[in-house]
């Protein structure tokens, strides 16, 4: 039986930029999301 030599061995692929612009994006839209909702309790209060 013949192996292949990177038969277990997969190189991580790196994230394009794109990727990561987009993974950030949505990470500040989520932070963006949690901060109004906290005011708008706050604002029920006063």
């Amino acid at each position: 039986m013949a192996t292949k030599p990177h038969a277990g061995k997969v190189k991580p692929r790196k994230k394009s930029k794109r990727e990561r612009r987009m993974k950030i994006a949505i990470f500040i839209m989520i932070i963006a999301m949690f901060l109004s909702s906290i005011t708008t309790g706050l604002v029920m209060f006063l």
